[in-house]
């Protein structure tokens, strides 16, 4: 219930759910984490970008849109003169709309996700208003844009003014702490995927194997595709299906390459994002999941491998390597190559999934959304939201 004590979060963030939540890219995070954190006592409202602009309740949280001409945003390069005229115009809406929200709401607290640009609004509008904010990394804004001499001295800015830092990867915490020359938490980035009825785990292949994410080089989807084009027959005898799931600019190779692996007998089968219940879906009918990233830190889809009792097979970039070292999740790549791929798949096909059920139950304990928020909750403020 809300009280005048309750505290009020502002959350800036250049990636929400919208009307196709599967696109969100790393955004599909954010709406259940602003929703326990309303859960648990804290009034929260978000600034996003759109289509257009608008303020609405979405799933039970306050929402103000402002409009972009270009999302994701992600995809803006300010090495390109190309996009400077956007980049400008989209720094422009994000400025006034967080602070039009901070004269609206007159936030406790302001937290920024993720470091740029939210950050860059965040600290504009904590300025303004005499009020403190936090930044949360997720990889793109440290790894791309820290390489840019002139953001990487603003980023650093960003990070070194703010009350706290948090990186949803262990690694990436300690790449923030050396840009800000202070503390990193993490933070863990997570959804609720909550599994609709027990573990059905298969005793014996042919076994389901399935990809979800963009299809990005850094996910390394084309990876995958070589890698697959590399099993032999008596490999694709242990598999029932491959599902690759998804979108981004690598559509054409994707469908092409799949097309050419179905032409030669192979099992594979394309699709579009998912959104919530399609993930879930996919997760359940799958025995493994696929992770061939090439550049990563703790992607989301992990966290919901990890709810849903999916072992995995990834690359060894990132947290990953620590991850599956200290849990039993999964099969982990020698390299980040197709071959070393492929090797990785012919191994776990010769493993049961439920060999992996007491590491996967485990780490989906660390992987929840509630815990993750109550941690940020005490970070902020000290305690509980409201009295």
């Amino acid at each position: 219930m809300m009280t005048s004590l309750m505290k009020r979060l502002l959350l800036v963030t250049t990636s929400y759910p919208d009307l196709h939540q599967g696109q969100a890219a790393a955004g599909i995070f954010v709406q259940d984490f602003a929703t326990e954190l309303t859960r648990q006592g804290i009034a929260v409202e978000v600034v996003a970008p759109s289509e257009s602009t608008g303020l609405h309740v979405e799933a039970g949280v306050k929402v103000r849109r402002f409009a972009v001409p270009k999302q994701p945003l992600s995809l803006l390069n300010p090495r390109f003169p190309g996009d400077w005229a956007t980049i400008t115009q989209t720094l422009a809406s994000g400025s006034r709309a967080v602070l039009q929200a901070c004269d609206a709401a007159r936030p406790d607290h302001i937290l920024a996700l993720w470091a740029l640009p939210s950050g860059h609004w965040a600290r504009q509008a904590a300025r303004r208003h005499g009020t403190s904010y936090s930044t949360w990394s997720l990889g793109s804004d440290v790894w791309t844009l820290a390489r840019i001499p002139l953001v990487r001295g603003h980023l650093r800015r960003v990070l070194r003014a703010a009350d706290h830092r948090f990186a949803d990867g262990y690694g990436l915490a300690a790449d923030v702490e050396k840009i800000a020359g202070l503390p990193c938490e993490f933070l863990t980035s997570s959804r609720h995927l909550p599994a609709r009825a027990p573990r059905q785990w298969r005793g014996a292949g042919p076994y389901r194997l399935s990809y979800l994410g963009r299809w990005h080089p850094n996910k390394g989807v084309d990876l995958l595709l070589d890698a697959l084009d590399l099993l032999d027959d008596e490999a694709w005898l242990e598999i029932e299906s491959v599902r690759i799931f998804g979108g981004g600019q690598l559509i054409d190779r994707v469908h092409d390459q799949a097309a050419r692996l179905v032409a030669a007998g192979r099992p594979v089968e394309v699709g579009g994002y998912l959104e919530r219940e399609g993930a879930i879906r996919l997760l359940e009918e799958s025995d493994f999941l696929l992770l061939p990233s090439r550049i990563e830190s703790i992607p989301v889809v992990f966290s919901d491998a990890m709810q849903m009792r999916c072992p995995i097979v990834a690359t060894p970039v990132g947290d990953l390597p620590r991850l599956l070292e200290t849990e039993p999740v999964g099969e982990l790549a020698k390299t980040v190559s197709a071959i070393a791929f492929a090797n990785a798949i012919c191994k776990i096909l010769g493993k049961q999934p439920q060999g992996f059920e007491i590491g996967l139950t485990r780490a989906a304990d660390a992987f929840r959304v509630e815990p993750a928020a109550a941690h940020l909750i005490e970070r902020l403020f000290g305690s509980k939201g409201s009295t």
